[in-house]
Order: C-alpha cells, then structure tokens, then sequence
C-alpha cells in the first residue's frame, strides 16, 4: 500500500467540515476505510466523507465530482455521485467530497446469493452505463484502450508469477483474447475498475456500484471482465443476454473475446500488487481460476 502523500485524520475531518459544511460538522464521524488512494469516513447514518491521499488519487476524486452527477441519474443501481464538494484547506491541498452512504458489503466479502440474478442486474447497469462519452471525458492510459497496449505488462507480470501460475496455459488465453479485433467504434463512458470489491450487496442482492475514480471511456470490454471475477461460468449467458438487451453499441463477440483478455490482465495485476491485501489477491486467484478452468 503506498504511503501516503499527506496526513489525513478524523480531526481534518471535522475541522474542515466545521469551516466548510456547519450544518453536517456536528454529526458523529468514524473511519470506514483508509486505502490505497482515499479515506473514507462515516458521517452520520447517511453520508460518507471522502478525501484523496495520494496527489494520484486527488485527480480521480475530481473525475467523480464532474461525471458522476451526469451518469448517475440514468444508471439502474445507486452510485456514489458527490453531493458536497470541499475545498483545500488547513495546509489539505485537495478537493474532497460527500457522497450518499451506500449500504451494503462489498461482493468479494459478501457475494449475491443467486448469481443469475446478480448477472442480469450487472448487465443491465453496465449496458446503462456503456453510451458513447462525450470528447472531454477523462483519459486513462492503463484502462479502455487497446488490449494490445498491456502485453508488456502482461508478460511482466507472468514473469513475476511464474512460481504461482501455469505459464503456458495463461499466455494461450491473453495471446486467444490479443488476437481479437480491436474496439474500433467512438469510446464508450466506463466504470474503468469494476471488480468485486466495488460491487456492494445487500440483503445478499447487488445494490451499488463504488468507486468511480478511474471513469474513464473507451473499450467496453475493460469492464465486461466483471464476468470472470464474480459469475460462474454457467451464469455469463444471462449476462450477455441482459447486456445485448440493454446496450446496442458493443454486443458483438469480439468484445466478449477482449473482455476475457482484459479479466486476465486484471488478475495479473492483482496478484502482483497485494503483498499487503489478501482481498484483492483472492479476488486475482479467483478471476484466473475462473480464465483457465
């Protein structure tokens, strides 16, 4: 987990929102979550303080505060969309935000107990959200662009893991899935990481979708790896079917063919980078389980 850029607490907390939102300072606040790029903080029994602590983190959070509002209000399942933005203050240097509390656990602690449910409602949401993006969308050089452009960092990464995983049968999948034509139609709005821990679910159905910071636009297929890392294999037809049924840009199979390479990818990059969290190694163990079996 990287180090922090700067000093985030419950005390900057409260006393940014003493200066900047009076009418929420005097509710209770406890810490939800410190990760990799924001911490979150609990404000009262409806709002969640968010603010970046990393200088990367701090752009993304930007992103969501200008798109979220446009993209929310015709998505089939509640997202985060800000609706207080904070200003830099008391030495913070970054905007920050306060988001609706979205109840519910995130699907890689706590999956929906009927997966065929679960792939309908994921492919109905992603068909929503899957409309060609306007020019000035945001830009991601790691998410939505050519499959081809991660095969460095495939190989890389294979390279890293080859104690762990078969080789062989790893580099068959990403070269089936590079061979694919490429997405060659106007750039689509993407979530950019969507995987099992920004998928929430409550009374064990799926009831949000988190963490919008690498929103971004371009290949659908980047998000439609969500199949692999959560849907048995038997429940990807329902999730096609209400994909093509709800999205008339990109329900060809070539997508499918990338989005399987994309879910690889992914899986790489998880197993690579959770030396210090277990969940998202479970969740790449489980995604190139998924690929391979």
């Amino acid at each position: 987990m990287p180090a922090a850029d700067v000093r985030v607490s419950l005390d900057l907390v409260r006393r940014l929102l003493v200066a900047q939102h009076p009418d929420v300072a005097h509710l209770p606040i406890e810490v939800m979550a410190n990760g990799w790029d924001n911490l979150m903080c609990r404000l009262g029994d409806e709002l969640v303080v968010r603010l970046p602590r990393r200088a990367l983190s701090a752009e993304l959070v930007v992103h969501e505060q200008r798109w979220l509002p446009v993209l929310a209000p015709r998505l089939p399942l509640p997202v985060p969309a800000p609706v207080r933005v904070g200003r830099p203050a008391f030495g913070y240097p970054w905007s920050w935000s306060i988001v609706p509390f979205l109840p519910g656990q995130v699907a890689a602690r706590n999956p929906p107990a009927d997966l065929w449910e679960a792939a309908v409602v994921l492919g109905r949401f992603l068909g929503a959200l899957h409309v060609p993006a306007p020019s000035d969308a945001p830009a991601n050089p790691y998410r939505g662009v050519a499959l081809a452009s991660r095969s460095e960092a495939v190989t890389t990464r294979v390279s890293q893991l080859e104690s762990m995983i078969d080789r062989a049968a790893v580099m068959r999948v990403w070269e089936g899935a590079v061979a694919a034509p490429e997405w060659d139609s106007p750039p689509l709005w993407l979530h950019g990481d969507l995987h099992p821990a920004n998928i929430l679910v409550d009374c064990s159905r799926v009831s949000g979708v988190i963490d919008f910071g690498d929103v971004t636009s371009g290949d659908p297929a980047t998000d439609l790896s969500v199949a692999w890392m959560l849907l048995p294999a038997e429940c990807h037809g329902a999730f096609q079917d209400a994909y093509r049924a709800a999205n008339e840009y990109a329900a060809h199979d070539d997508t499918w063919a990338r989005a399987r390479g994309w879910a690889l990818a992914l899986s790489l990059a998880f197993l690579a980078h959770s030396a210090d969290n277990p969940l998202m190694a479970e969740i790449g163990h489980r995604t190139l389980d998924a690929l391979l079996a």
